[in-house]
């Protein structure tokens, strides 16, 4: 049995089970590797899950501080001793990763890294990711348990992520039902608001001349009908996202997105874009969704009468997102200390979720900008 810091059993039970409970991808990636970390007594660990064009479209690590990944820069690419954890069937244990001849060295900001154990993590033939740890405390380096014991993690890690990705798969069908229903309930509501309106707006037309008091308490019913159906379409822009993100990129759906919000709001709402080319899905994902939620709550929530919303290339050869309003704005501190507030909270977390940064300046009276920069890949 594994004799490391957190030995027996119970420590590997402990782990595993904190696996299985994760429903969303994210959280089990984080979960198995701070497990890994912690049940190896290792410095630093990470998991890379890889995409179609040469990267990884998740990087999770554990040992080293939000500001130092941010310093590091882009998510690496499918390389060196990371391509090989990727196209090989068992562990690789090294005593010193920089004598490697694969080894092909570290950003500046990197840590200095030495003893070196890694694995592909599967799910029959296919490879959902790889895992592996640096640096273990003490003099020894990385054993034959060590070896066993990532191997066992590796193998529930797999069942999780693919029960992870399963439901997630489950969630989004559920949403896209749920996307279709509510579009039949919009159409037919809309459609009854202006089918009444016409003919409040007939029958006010009829009245002019004989009756002009009746006539302009239909017309009131007419202004009161208008703004009810421009209600109803002001929810469908909100509620109903945009799916052309794969077929169309982030460049092209943002800018539909936000010429449908200037059309459907008195605010003007602009978008601009400079340099930024194709980025990972899944940082094309977030930003949409940022995107989405800041510009829901400046048009809701903020009174602004503009709202401007760019895309830039970053200094980093990433991306950085600002959507700024005129609205009342509000004050950050007293919305940290009440918790949750305007989808604040899920903005950070998807930002986080890819590895990006967010930024929110407000101040009362000022209106408020929300920024999101993502590393790139």
């Amino acid at each position: 049995m594994y004799g490391g810091p957190r030995s027996g059993l119970a420590a590997v039970s402990t782990a595993l089970l904190a696996m299985s409970r994760r429903l969303e991808v994210r959280d089990v990636l984080r979960t198995i590797v701070v497990s890994a970390r912690e049940l190896l007594d290792a410095e630093y660990a990470a998991l890379g899950v890889p995409d179609d064009h040469g990267g990884f479209a998740q990087f999770v690590v554990d040992g080293i501080s939000a500001e130092q990944w941010r310093r590091i820069g882009p998510l690496p690419r499918q390389h060196g001793i990371l391509a090989a954890m990727l196209h090989q069937d068992g562990p690789e244990r090294l005593a010193d990763v920089r004598q490697d001849p694969r080894f092909e060295g570290w950003p500046a900001a990197h840590p200095e890294m030495s003893d070196f154990l890694g694995l592909p993590v599967r799910d029959g033939e296919e490879i959902l990711g790889a895992l592996f740890l640096a640096n273990k405390k003490g003099l020894r380096g990385f054993t034959d348990e060590d070896e066993e014991l990532l191997s066992l993690l590796a193998q529930h890690a797999a069942i999780a992520l693919t029960n992870a990705r399963l439901y997630e798969r489950s969630r989004e069908l559920t949403i896209a039902e749920e996307r279709s229903r509510l579009a039949h309930e919009l159409h037919d509501a809309v459609s009854q608001k202006l089918f009444s309106l016409r003919l409040t707006a007939q029958a006010a037309a009829a009245l002019v001349d004989r009756d002009p008091a009746r006539a302009k308490d239909e017309l009131q019913q007419v202004a009161a009908l208008a703004a009810e159906a421009a209600d109803e379409l002001r929810a469908a822009v909100t509620e109903l996202r945009p799916a052309a993100l794969d077929e169309d990129g982030l460049v092209a759906t943002l800018r539909t997105h936000v010429h449908v919000l200037d059309r459907a709001h008195t605010a003007h709402v602009t978008f601009t874009c400079d340099g930024v080319r194709a980025l990972p899905s899944t940082q094309e994902e977030a930003l949409l969704r940022v995107a989405q939620e800041a510009l829901h709550n400046a048009l809701r929530h903020s009174g602004a009468d503009r709202v401007e919303v760019t895309l830039a290339k970053s200094p980093a050869g990433g991306a950085v997102l600002k959507v700024v309003d005129s609205g009342k704005g509000f004050d950050p501190q007293a919305v940290r200390s009440a918790g949750r507030h305007l989808g604040l909270v899920s903005m950070r977390d998807r930002a986080d979720g890819v590895g990006g940064r967010l930024t929110v300046h407000s101040e009362p009276g000022k209106g408020t900008t929300i920024e999101m920069e993502v590393p790139g890949g």
